[in-house]
């Protein structure tokens, strides 16, 4: 029976790398995959990026993408074992349950990866859809700098203060945000 996985932390835990390697897994075991980012991501480029250097190619969605049609169409001529999405946050509800039936009508298991939370602690759209719905929710272990289990992402500006206000998606990384336990991330925020 295929399953909504999400795999979820914060900034520089793994997850895309996580996803490569998956990818990598099923592909070396013949069998198809089918990858997906966020168009939103434009540093991207329509490529699924790990900080250790893995990278490959991938689909890129829209907030408008039907993610149910664009897979089912592939998966009919040729089918596909498994749907990967990095960046999921970025997803809207109403992809996230697109993706359930994928799983559930469909029966291609599909595999999510993004952050919970953005830089004021709030659910991002997709994120909360996926904790609500998923089958499985897998939580990757990030370190902050006193090595507690990082679970927040702090955005900082160019001088590497604390930002506190803000649109909730600014595209970055180890540049705009850092990844720190919950008790570093509110002594960051109270300055």
């Amino acid at each position: 029976m295929a399953k909504l996985y999400f795999y979820y932390a914060s900034m520089n835990a793994g997850k895309s790398s996580t996803l490569l390697q998956a990818d990598f897994n099923y592909r070396e075991r013949g069998m198809r995959t089918m990858l997906w980012t966020a168009a939103l991501d434009t540093r991207s480029s329509g490529m699924i990026r790990s900080r250790i250097g893995l990278e490959t190619g991938a689909h890129r969605f829209k907030s408008d993408t039907d993610l149910w049609q664009e897979v089912m169409e592939v998966h009919a001529a040729t089918p596909i074992d498994c749907v990967m999405v990095d960046e999921a946050q970025f997803l809207t509800r109403e992809q996230v349950w697109q993706l359930a039936k994928l799983t559930d009508e469909g029966s291609v298991p599909v595999v999510c990866y993004g952050l919970r939370t953005d830089f004021k602690g709030e659910l991002f759209e997709g994120a909360a859809a996926l904790l609500g719905i998923a089958d499985k929710l897998v939580e990757l272990k990030g370190v902050c700098h006193c090595g507690r289990k990082a679970t927040m992402n702090l955005r900082v500006d160019g001088q590497g203060r604390a930002v506190a206000e803000g649109a909730q998606t600014e595209i970055g990384g180890n540049d705009r945000y850092l990844a720190l336990c919950r008790r570093h991330f509110s002594e960051a925020l109270a300055g």
